[in-house]
């Protein structure tokens, strides 16, 4: 069988099939358009090994005598025993290539067992690889993992990863890919707050803008494990699968079990490569929430009432929030927790999806009305996959609590132990999914809604149904519940929010139009944050808000230039009360929220730049627009970021890549200006330098190699810069 080759963006993938079996014997860099006999890279035998050629398998097997971590695993049950037919030899039996998308079936008779691959290379070189495995046997077959893996090349030597916590999400960890295999493990129910968002194996040192690059991303939003495998011949793997959970999976004959999607990407140029194939496959979605220079519809300024007024929901104080809002320009006003029955604080009505009566006699009607009249859209906030004790639907069906024991709590079963006051309503009853279904469909029509922030604020622990483990079948009835919801009202966008983030992965995102990066608003730590979640998924689809002047989470105290230079590069808004902002203040927000207006198209669909600055006290990141812009109008935006005191005494000249090599650019401060009430916060220096106050003129190649001397900038403050086509 002839090997095929899939070729896009700078990227080759070329599977033989040599062995019997299908292998990826390169992912990496464009091969051109013709390929030689392949045979020359047959591999010597050592001593003391098995007497042939081993292959890393598309699904790397023990029958063809890989050492390393499988790409199946699974057993038999017939007449009462198990453990029968563990170790199927498959081998290829179709391969079809269709423009850049192979589809691959291997299959064992003797076991009963057949697996069917398809891999598309998508036209900005990210690949989507995904197994589909059937029982062909005529007794059931129980499925243990089933996992998606590439090689990676030898030069691959150094790991890079996401972990996390609670307001601290995606910060990197590097270390060295050494011989064994390390797995890192998400039992959270969900994607979770310390789970990575990508798996990125590259070249020594590897950048944001030099080394080569492969990396891994799984889009599934349940338990499942990343990793790399490095096994004694020196062959490196990389890849994901969901975890499955005791007899999670069981195949009767003819059934089948499809794996979550792994995402792949190779950069010849870094992690910004990595971050343009993920940006451009999200991009060219049908149902991406594109900006208007796309022929979609523009991120509008988001108001969330949240750090505003928390639990205490007064309608007079709502349209007062929402005519100081409408005056700023605010486009997106959503109302967050507290506004259904029972709801006072965070021990009760979680559940019951009902407008609270006593609050709102008559309905949510007269604040939507505020609000739409206004010029506004209006949102809600929900967590329809949570539910409190304290609640008319707890008490009414305990059956519908998930819990490890067949019995309901009411009746004898133990619950698990509570988190944030709350339980998991179980999305596997089809009673209990209905209902749900029901209660924010009846939400929509009734009400004039756009908007949903879905929360979920809890890991799915010990999550049964009927006593046996259902974190599997309970993610996929939560991706229903969305499905069918969208199905219903498409013109409403939902975010996807988890204890903020949570829940982020591109299984989530498929039926999302934005996710919520962390519950900190604190400006520093959302630089790391949003850099970091940015690397996978792209500004548009990242909420960014300005919260008040003293973090709700950190206590941290920062000027407002630094908090709206942060969120402006995401999908921007805010979490304040911005009754309380007035005077000049208030001026510079109004110009901020015109800023992104102004420039949103340009930050929502251009390309994402982040320097390798070495003073490790600055961030440098920004945005340029993905094709040539014409003379008079802005083609990039970037922020210089301290986040620390410098080790130097200055800063130096900082090189500015990413831009067009031989066109001119005049690049000038825009804020903060002399006139601004922060600039005297922000800066640190008896004399600026030359450029700062009338900006400069010079071409994208002497920027990205010699750069230009930047102010001395106080910490925690940022600097956001302009470049205009000449």
């Amino acid at each position: 069988m002839d090997p095929l080759h899939l070729r896009s963006a700078g990227t080759s993938l070329v599977i033989s099939f040599d062995s019997g079996e299908a292998e990826v014997i390169h992912w990496g860099a464009d091969l051109g358009s013709t390929l030689p006999d392949l045979a020359i890279l047959g591999e010597p035998v050592p001593h003391s090994a098995i007497d042939a050629r081993v292959p890393a398998g598309l699904l790397p097997q023990a029958s063809s005598s890989w050492r390393g971590r499988p790409g199946m695993r699974g057993h038999r049950i017939a007449d009462g025993v198990s453990g029968l037919d563990f170790s199927p030899r498959l081998r290829t039996v179709d391969a079809r290539l269709e423009n850049t998308t192979a589809v691959i079936t291997q299959a064992d008779h003797d076991t009963g067992i057949s697996v069917a691959s398809t891999l598309k290379l998508h036209d900005g070189g990210l690949l989507e690889l995904r197994h589909t495995v059937t029982n062909t046997g005529t007794t059931p077959y129980q499925l243990d993992e089933l996992a998606t893996i590439l090689p990676v090349a030898p030069d691959a030597v150094e790991l890079l990863d996401l972990t996390g916590r609670w307001c601290r999400e995606n910060y990197p960890q590097r270390r060295v890919i050494q011989q064994g295999t390390w797995v890192r493990t998400g039992r959270h129910g969900r994607t979770g707050h310390d789970s990575s968002l990508l798996l990125a194996a590259g070249t020594p040192g590897f950048g944001n803008r030099h080394g080569k690059v492969w990396a891994t991303h799984l889009a599934w939003s349940g338990n499942h494990e990343q990793f790399t495998d490095t096994i004694g011949d020196g062959r490196t793997m990389i890849g994901g699968s969901e975890l499955l959970g005791p007899a999670e999976v069981i195949l009767e004959p003819q059934g089948s079990y499809t794996t979550p999607a792994l995402f792949a990407a190779y950069s010849n140029c870094g992690l910004d490569g990595i971050s343009e194939a993920f940006y451009n496959w999200f991009r060219s979605r049908p149902h991406h929430v594109l900006p208007a220079v796309g022929g979609g519809k523009r991120r509008p300024v988001v108001l969330n009432t949240w750090e505003a007024v928390y639990f205490d929901h007064n309608l007079d104080t709502l349209i007062e929030l929402a005519d100081s809002a409408a005056e700023l320009g605010v486009e997106r006003f959503v109302l967050d927790d507290g506004w259904f029955r029972g709801r006072r604080d965070d021990h009760a009505g979680l559940g019951d999806w009902y407008v609270d009566e006593t609050l709102w006699p008559e309905g949510l009607t007269p604040l939507i009305d505020a609000v739409t009249s206004r010029g506004m859209e209006f949102g809600l906030w929900v967590e329809p996959e949570m539910v409190n004790l304290n609640s008319d639907v707890a008490r009414a069906h305990p059956d519908w609590i998930v819990g490890p024991a067949a019995l309901s709590h009411k009746d004898g079963g133990r619950l698990p132990l509570e988190w944030r006051n709350q339980h998991v309503i179980d999305l596997v009853n089809p009673e209990a999914w209905q209902y749900i279904y029901d209660r924010i469909d009846a939400l929509l029509t009734e009400n004039n809604i756009s908007y949903l922030k879905w929360d979920q604020n809890r890991d799915l622990l010990e999550h049964g149904h009927g006593g046996r483990s259902s974190v599997h079948e309970q993610t996929l009835a939560a991706y229903r519940l969305f499905d069918e919801l969208k199905k219903a009202h498409p013109g409403v966008e939902i975010e996807s929010c988890s204890s903020g983030g949570a829940r982020v992965d591109l299984g989530i995102l498929e039926r999302t139009d934005r996710i919520w990066a962390s519950d900190c608003n604190d400006a520093l730590e959302r630089q790391s944050i949003q850099r970091w979640t940015g690397l996978v998924v792209p500004p548009e689809l990242v909420g960014g808000h300005i919260g008040p002047t003293t973090s709700h989470t950190t206590a941290r105290t920062h000027d407002l230039s630094f908090r709206a230079i942060t969120a402006l590069f995401g999908h921007f808004g805010m979490e304040w009360d911005v009754r309380q902002v007035t005077g000049a203040e208030r001026e510079e927000l109004k110009r901020f929220i015109a800023l992104f207006k102004e420039h949103r198209d340009l930050i929502h669909s251009g390309r994402m730049v982040r320097a390798d600055v070495a003073d490790e006290s600055l961030m440098l990141h920004g945005t340029v627009a993905a094709s040539s812009p014409t003379p008079g109008t802005t083609a990039a935006l970037f922020a210089l970021v301290s986040t620390r005191t410098a080790f130097a005494e200055q800063p130096g000249k900082v090189a500015i890549p990413g831009l067009d090599q031989d066109r001119e650019y005049r690049v000038e401060a825009i804020f903060p200006s002399p006139a601004d009430a922060d600039y005297r916060h922000t800066f640190t220096q008896v004399q600026p330098p030359a450029w700062l106050s009338d900006g400069a003129v010079a071409n994208g190649r002497f920027l990205a190699e010699v750069g230009l001397p930047m102010p001395i900038l106080n910490p925690e403050h940022a600097l956001l810069l302009k470049f205009t086509a000449l």
